[in-house]
């Protein structure tokens, strides 16, 4: 009786809520987690457009936070009259880092100034936080019927690392036909831009020098 009590013990399902030392099943708790941070800059609008000097404190505003690609650039012309061109001047600027505008602008802190167009870069980053996880493992936690506590974390932490846009992650990609052709005459606009690693020439290396015979 004594043998067939533990046998049977053994063979009970594991029980309390699921973490990663207690995983009966094939599900990972490691999964990706996406934050957004939202960078604001105020550009002021003259006439029709923006004046030089403005696109140039942009563009350097730019490079200030890094602009990069997987970014996304808007632009929120608030409540009050804009100027015509404000958009179009904001997107050449944004087109010297390979990025196109978005259709809509986020939610910001803060009315737009009158007189002004509100530019907003966001960036999404992905991780997944406490990986790698050898708890389980290391304390000789691992039950027979259980996974590793550090199960999941290879394959979601490189899917969060080599994901281009990580917001894909909670919303998806749109299947249409403008997003996908978007996509794809970006990469092939960095690939006829870029310049061939051919036209540096080879490196001299000279084998005589050095040495006594």
């Amino acid at each position: 009786m004594t043998v067939l009590g533990l046998g049977a013990a053994a063979c009970a399902p594991t029980t309390g809520p699921l973490s990663a030392t207690n995983n009966p099943s094939i599900y990972s708790v490691h999964q990706p987690i996406v934050q957004r941070t939202d960078f604001v800059f105020d550009v002021a609008v003259a006439g029709n457009g923006v004046s030089a000097g403005e696109l140039d404190r942009l563009d350097g505003w730019f490079r200030s936070i890094g602009l990069r690609y997987g970014d996304s650039i808007a632009v929120d012309e608030g409540t009050g009259y804009a100027a015509p061109n404000a958009r179009a001047d904001v997107a050449r600027v944004a087109a010297r880092y390979g990025l196109l505008l978005a259709d809509g602008a986020p939610v910001t802190a803060g009315a737009v100034p009158a007189g002004s167009v509100r530019v907003v870069a966001s960036r999404s980053t992905a991780n997944v936080p406490g990986c790698p996880n050898w708890d389980a493992e290391g304390n000789g936690m691992l039950a027979p019927q259980g996974t590793s506590s550090n199960f999941g974390c290879a394959v979601n932490s490189n899917l969060a690392a080599m994901i281009a846009n990580p917001d894909d992650l909670v919303v998806g990609r749109d299947a249409s036909a403008n997003g996908t052709g978007r996509t794809a005459s970006r990469a092939i606009r960095v690939y006829r831009e870029g310049q061939p690693t051919g036209t540096q020439g080879l490196q001299q290396t000279s084998t005589t020098q050095g040495g006594n015979q």
